[in-house]
């Protein structure tokens, strides 16, 4: 018996039905990162008084910082899913671009953006 080459076009469209949920998510939280960043809520230093007003624009510089790195990452992360995504329309996905080997299953639904096999990603350390 030969060893699969790829997955199966059911196999598929079962990680394309999780990363397709997985990218939904992200997109609504890379959303209210980016509110959070906008400060389209209204909750900025402008609402308080001046006494606590410098404390607070500390913190809030703190804040958006930590937002706008959070944003950036989800980004990020969103685009490899949809990068994975066209990786199953043109069925080359969960094929470890070192090995040419089957990525496992639990890899890939664990981390269903992942273009190495866990042997690959070990290599690389």
């Amino acid at each position: 018996m030969s060893e699969k080459t790829r997955y199966s076009d059911a196999e598929l469209q079962e990680f394309k039905e999780l990363i397709q949920k997985k990218l939904e998510k992200a997109r609504k939280d890379f959303d209210i990162l980016k509110q959070s960043i906008d400060n389209s809520e209204g909750n900025d230093t402008q609402d308080t008084s001046p006494t606590f007003k410098v404390l607070e624009e500390g913190a809030s510089v703190l804040s958006k910082e930590e937002a706008s790195r959070l944003a950036h990452r989800q980004e990020k992360f969103i685009s490899h899913l949809e990068a994975a995504l066209i990786r199953i329309e043109n069925k080359t996905y969960g094929i470890c671009r070192e090995t040419g080997l089957l990525i496992a299953k639990e890899r890939l639904r664990a981390v269903p953006h992942a273009t190495l096999s866990i042997d690959a990603k070990n290599d690389r350390r």
